[in-house]
């Protein structure tokens, strides 16, 4: 039996990694097996970057940690070595990252993760992973958005001009 001290270190953690995922909007859980040490970095580096919270997990403190939490359909993927990239803003940028490094990096191997409290598959994580970023979804709305209003413009910009050359042109006949 571990001391209390371990014990208490480790429902601690069991604790800490419960409330990351429940209060993530997105959690990627992904097989590392075979990164070396310069690629890890890389990833990491890439994750800091974009905000997302990386780090290894144990498999018996993320099954206890899922318990209760809605997340239990995540347990067949806890086998073997589990990492956990989660995000609270940018919903697609955990699963953009780690997508295009899998391309580079067939070590990678994306299991599975949660999407605002769902369990989702790898097949949904590589779905969202082929979403423009944000700031492009968001430029792309706004031009649409922008559209019509710059064409009613257009429209009653031309419209002007001409009842302007119009009205010239009754004023110089009348002169």
């Amino acid at each position: 039996m571990p001391n209390k001290k371990v014990l208490a270190s480790k429902k601690k953690t069991v604790k800490d990694l419960a409330a990351l995922m429940q209060s993530a909007k997105i959690g990627v859980l992904v097989d590392y097996r075979g990164l070396t040490v310069a690629e890890d970095t890389e990833l990491r580096n890439k994750f800091r970057a974009e905000g997302v919270k990386y780090s290894v997990i144990k498999n018996t403190m993320a099954r206890l940690a899922i318990k209760g939490i809605g997340l239990e359909e995540l347990e067949p993927v806890l086998s073997g070595p589990t990492s956990l990239a989660t995000g609270d803003s940018d919903l697609i940028a955990p699963a953009r990252i780690l997508f295009d490094f899998a391309k580079d990096n067939e070590a990678i191997e994306i299991k599975g993760g949660f999407l605002e409290g769902k369990v989702v598959d790898a097949n949904v994580i590589k779905r969202l992973a082929s979403l423009p970023p944000k700031e492009v979804l968001i430029a792309k709305m706004l031009g649409s958005m922008n559209a019509p209003v710059s064409g009613l413009v257009n429209v009653l910009n031309a419209n002007i001009t001409g009842l302007v050359r119009v009205l010239g042109q009754i004023r110089d006949k009348a002169a």
